[in-house]
């Protein structure tokens, strides 16, 4: 079993977009689901943090392989 529900593959978007297709994918997603995003775009690191801390989801985990830099967040409740 996954620690995630849905993946978004953002590799090779600039900023802002990794960060508009997450607020996206979340909007479709139900409290406690977990969003896996996949990103290379350096901005991310700062980007999804921030958001997260701003919105009502939680950064499960953040990690860096290679160059794809890996999210999970956990969607809050509305």
């Amino acid at each position: 079993m996954s620690d995630f529900d849905t993946e978004l593959d953002t590799s090779g978007l600039n900023c802002p977009l990794p960060l508009l297709k997450t607020k996206k994918a979340l909007l479709t997603m139900q409290a406690g689901e977990r969003l896996r995003v996949i990103a290379t775009d350096r901005g991310a690191f700062i980007d999804i943090p921030v958001y997260c801390e701003m919105s009502n989801n939680t950064l499960i985990d953040t990690s860096e392989t290679g160059k794809r830099l890996i999210f999970i967040i956990e969607k809050g409740a509305a």
